[in-house]
């Protein structure tokens, strides 16, 4: 089957900024892909090369086999993204901005389409209100609309949950798995870790434009640790400084392979004679794993 995205050492210059270090990514159709890391990994440059917004210096990105510069016309079809910035057109009500971004791609006669979207996103109510009334959350559900008017069968979410309700997070991510389920690709980028965790199948974390780690979320997790025990004490036992996933001042997040590594942790504390301020035991999670990896800077 053919990729939904392919990149083949794809890399971005701007000015003495490397923006993007020669990657490769394969993203399969159907599958609900996330991208990860910290601002200026890279990560919004990728989207806007596949996006037609911005040329590589070198490499190929590919949409279903169709390549972004030579076939851009059907490859900007097959795609819908939803940008981090909120832009939008302060002259026209929500459903003229849909009915416009419908005739951008030559689709008339597109609100049935439409009212189904405006229903998903909770803004049926909202169909006829100026773009300039709507509050911050509003418009960026209008974004999403925007992005799924032409029904692409890749879609790429750019941070589309920052600073947006709780309400709306969870009726985005129920319409977004609906369309997954239905055969669309999505590619998502966020900072909330647990989305990222509960959401894809598989996970990219990038870092100084490169990908870094590349594997299932299950393969992710339990390469590192099954158990993560949050410590608050002056320090960590000596030989335990590599079981460290993070560190915030004197609390330490400290991963475990499982339980029966507790009672050597708690025995090297007691040899080092540090006290225990509080302990938690918790299952770890994508944030621990990609900050562990983001310290590391390797591949994993």
């Amino acid at each position: 089957m053919t990729p939904a995205v392919e990149l083949s050492a794809v890399a971005r210059r701007f000015g003495t900024v490397q923006a993007l270090a020669g990657v490769d990514l394969t993203v399969n159709a159907g599958e609900f892909f996330g991208l990860l890391g910290p601002n200026g990994a890279g990560k919004t440059t990728l989207i806007s090369i596949l996006a037609g917004l911005t040329r590589a210096d070198r490499g190929t990105a590919r949409i279903l086999g169709h390549d972004v510069l030579t076939d851009y016309r059907l490859a900007r079809r097959l795609i819908g993204v939803v940008p981090q910035e909120l832009v939008f057109d302060p002259f026209f009500t929500v459903r003229e901005t849909l009915r416009i971004q419908s005739g951008y791609f030559g689709i008339r006669d597109n609100d049935a389409w439409i009212d189904e979207i405006l229903h998903e996103l909770d803004l049926t109510s909202k169909a006829d209100a100026n773009m300039r009334s709507l509050s911050g959350g509003m418009k960026r559900r209008v974004l999403v609309g925007q992005a799924l008017v032409h029904k692409p069968p890749v879609i790429v979410l750019d941070e589309p949950t920052a600073g947006v309700d709780v309400e709306l997070r969870q009726s985005l991510w129920a319409f977004i798995r609906k369309l997954n389920v239905q055969g669309h690709t999505v590619i998502l980028t966020t900072h909330y870790l647990e989305e990222a965790e509960a959401l894809c199948q598989r996970v990219a974390m990038m870092k100084a434009g490169r990908i870094v780690a590349l594997d299932t979320t299950r393969n992710l997790l339990a390469k590192f640790a099954a158990l993560t025990v949050r410590l608050t004490a002056e320090r960590v036992p000596r030989g335990w400084e590599s079981r460290v996933l993070r560190s915030e001042g004197r609390r330490h997040w400290i991963g475990l392979p499982g339980i029966a590594e507790l009672e050597p942790l708690l025995a090297a504390l007691r040899a080092d004679g540090i006290a225990i301020e509080d302990l938690a035991l918790t299952e770890t999670d994508l944030e621990d794993v990609f900050m562990k990896i983001m310290a590391e800077g390797v591949a994993a």
